[in-house]
């Protein structure tokens, strides 16, 4: 691993302004998406999970990541993606928040990116029919389009309680 490899796993900075924040950028499906890069503990290859019966599609099982049993949620199939294909490229986004641990499967990561409150767009209100409590924006970062997720509302929400429910007791 190298120094670049390193700093791409911990925030550019550690103070902000206030207006501005630094993302983890990563592909689901054919869309690039961003989460805050404060969120995340690490980056991990995927591996075999232990499943548990009765819990949704979406959450693949759990994972004993250095003695602490970790929630594993497929966001593909949280977002209601086709054609999902296990690869190489297939990773875990383990992300910490709100005193959980939660890994979260993804077709790849990009990169860390500076967005300043500028680039960052409300969701538009095209479909009044479609959740997007989950999604902080839209921001143009250079010539990519991002949707950008609020994670840990994603995760602390009534259908994701189940987690806790059914794997973490």
């Amino acid at each position: 691993m190298t120094e670049s490899d390193i700093t791409l796993l911990v925030p550019l900075s550690d103070e902000l302004p206030s207006d501005s924040g630094e993302y983890l950028t990563f592909l689901l499906g054919h869309e690039e998406y961003g989460i805050e890069i404060l969120k995340v503990q690490e980056i991990r290859g995927y591996d075999a999970v232990t499943q548990i019966p009765n819990t949704p599609t979406f959450i693949k099982g759990v994972v004993n990541l250095r003695g602490k049993i970790v929630p594993i949620v497929d966001l593909r199939i949280k977002f209601n993606l086709e054609n999902i294909e296990y690869t190489e490229f297939t990773v875990v986004i383990v992300l910490s928040f709100s005193g959980r641990i939660v890994g979260v499967v993804v077709d790849g990561v990009s990169d860390v990116i500076a967005l300043n409150q500028a680039q960052i767009e409300p969701m538009p209100s095209l479909v009044t029919g479609i959740d997007t409590q989950y999604i902080i924006g839209l921001a143009t970062y250079e010539e990519r389009m991002l949707i950008l997720v609020a994670i840990e509302q994603l995760m602390t929400s009534q259908e994701m309680a189940l987690i806790e429910q059914s794997v973490i007791k």
